[in-house]
């Protein structure tokens, strides 16, 4: 890559856009901007324009995989890569999913980045190697996600439905997420209709399926 690349970082810890701006120093990608937390980049993006999202998936107040997706929706065309030290199927294939087009650990060196960025821009998609490992490995879980027939779920609905598959009962949930009873079967209801599923049984297979639990 000859031309700059202008890089919009989202992570909670400003050490680590500092730890990327040292990283990326004497190269051509260039740090444009930081946000610490999901609406933060959102509303970045309303107003600026950036080559590279690099996104981290644990965000404050909307997670790596909401903020993905809400931005994908708003401008599809947007470069998104997932920036992260979590290396678990799920994590991978949900930002996958939601609208990144690369998958780089934390602890990737210069040229990682530059080879995902140049492989992201020309429409192919590009993971670190131990996170290509890992989609290997899991390759029959993963299929069952990238067949087009998966619908995004929020950050909160995931958390119901692990904690169901963890036969947590209502009231246990409720609490534990700061909600009403109601709410919580509210919630059942929906995403057995949003699943296409008949029984809780449906729900704790799809998360074990998707190793939630």
């Amino acid at each position: 890559m000859d031309a700059s690349v202008k890089i919009l970082v989202a992570d909670e810890l400003e050490l680590v856009a500092k730890g990327l701006q040292e990283l990326f120093s004497g190269s051509c990608l260039d740090i444009v901007a930081y946000a610490q937390n999901g609406k933060h980049v959102i509303k970045w993006l309303d107003e600026n324009t950036a080559d590279v999202v690099l996104i981290d998936i644990s965000l404050p107040e909307m997670d790596g995989i909401d903020t993905t997706r809400a931005i994908h929706r708003k401008n599809p065309k947007q470069l998104l890569i997932a920036h992260s030290s979590l290396n678990s199927i799920e994590y991978i294939n949900s930002m996958l999913i939601e609208g990144c087009s690369g998958y780089i650990l934390k602890d990737s060196a210069l040229e990682d980045f530059e080879t995902a960025i140049s492989e992201c821009k020309t429409g192919r998609q590009y993971l670190s190697p131990q996170a290509a490992k890992v989609v290997e490995d899991g390759y029959s879980y993963t299929n069952k996600r990238m067949d087009g027939k998966y619908i995004g779920l929020t950050a909160r609905e995931r958390e119901v439905i692990r904690r169901i598959a963890l036969e947590q009962t209502n009231q246990e949930i409720a609490d534990a997420l700061y909600l009403s009873i109601e709410t919580i079967r509210t919630y059942r209801k929906s995403l057995m209709t949003k699943l296409d599923v008949k029984t809780a049984g449906g729900l704790i297979k799809y998360a074990i399926d998707r190793r939630w639990v």
